[in-house]
């Protein structure tokens, strides 16, 4: 059991647990808006890295695409790209290659850069 496995029996559903749960629920939710922004990236020649900012607190990072407010939900989603995230040094050109190099094909993965309080980071999730 997962309790048993963290110390000082600390709750399972901490805040970080349960956004990363609601996370996961609204990707399965969107699964379809946010492969169809990706194609649409791709095949308009914006870009062949589409990128989702998922955050809480606003960014000036992408376009608004879901507004947690509006949609209810916990997350607020932003599309991006390789090449703004590089524009604005969130990605550093010395890391262009390696970053392209882990990269996961974008009409099976989601590329999201998760950006909370504690920091961010990116993360693959499949299509459904």
């Amino acid at each position: 059991m997962l309790s048993d496995s963290l110390p000082y029996n600390l709750p399972i559903m901490s805040q970080e647990l349960s956004l990363m749960k609601a996370l996961e629920d609204e990707l399965q939710r969107y699964n379809g808006v946010f492969r169809e922004v990706a194609e649409t990236t791709m095949n308009s020649d914006v870009s062949n890295y589409p990128i989702f900012i998922a955050h809480r607190k606003s960014v000036e990072i992408g376009i608004p695409l879901i507004s947690k407010e509006q949609s209810n939900t916990f997350w607020s989603y932003h599309i991006s790209t390789l090449e703004e995230l590089v524009t604005k040094n969130i990605i550093q050109s010395e890391g262009l290659e390696n970053f392209k190099q882990v990269y996961k094909d974008p009409l099976k993965f989601i590329c999201l850069f998760v950006v909370e309080e504690k920091g961010a980071t990116f993360i693959f999730y499949p299509y459904k």
